[in-house]
């Protein structure tokens, strides 16, 4: 299957997708550099997501998109607009840019995931443990043990995802690693996916 992850990151939804053809897109060099030592075989860009999904959606299967999520988060509203008294910022629409654009003129299978926002989803996500997902098809309820990541630390997160960035030097490892969404969730939803695809096939 060729897979499209936009706003790849390190890749912690991809760790687990073996077997296919896979291009990802990552805006920052240092990180996009990680992801490719970690997926040597993964076509990788550095670049702009949203430009490319737009520009090469129709190539893919299927499709994972994690856009920018710091300014939809309740956490950032709360604790730093409210709290601390930092600036506001426009919620960044890519988000429901990305929403809309495929699921009115994308046939493959799509799933857009980002964080819970300190306002009502304009959409109608699914929520599985810490994030929300919007997809065209059916997710599996999923559900980890740990919930509280903001209490957990960088060998805490690394052994939660089976990334170890001991050897990397990037800013901020601790943020980068609670970005990543569990490589056990990742093959849950490629799984769904999967099975989409093999029951049209049948038909």
């Amino acid at each position: 299957m060729k897979i499209l992850n936009l706003y790849a990151g390190i890749g912690g939804n991809r760790k687990l997708w073996d077997g296919h053809e896979i291009t990802a897109v990552e805006y920052n060099p240092q990180i996009a550099a990680v992801y490719k030592d970690l997926y040597p075989s993964d076509n990788l860009i550095v670049g702009d997501a949203h430009e490319y999904l737009l520009n090469h959606y129709h190539e893919f299967d299927f499709i994972w998109s994690s856009p920018p999520c710091q300014s939809h988060s309740s956490i950032r509203f709360n604790l730093q607009v409210k709290i601390r008294g930092h600036k506001p910022k426009f919620p960044d629409m890519r988000l429901y840019e990305e929403i809309i654009f495929l699921k009115h003129h994308y046939d493959g299978l799509f799933v857009i995931e980002n964080v819970v926002p300190y306002y009502a989803a304009m959409l109608e996500p699914q929520k599985i443990n810490r994030h929300l997902y919007w997809s065209n098809f059916s997710l599996t309820e999923f559900e980890l043990p740990h919930e509280n990541l903001r209490a957990i630390q960088i060998p805490q997160l690394q052994q939660l995802h089976g990334i170890d960035l001991s050897n990397y030097k990037i800013k901020n490892k601790r943020q980068v690693l609670r970005n990543c969404v569990s490589p056990a969730i990742g093959l849950s939803i490629l799984n769904d996916a999967l099975q989409v695809i093999k029951v049209k096939k049948s038909a």
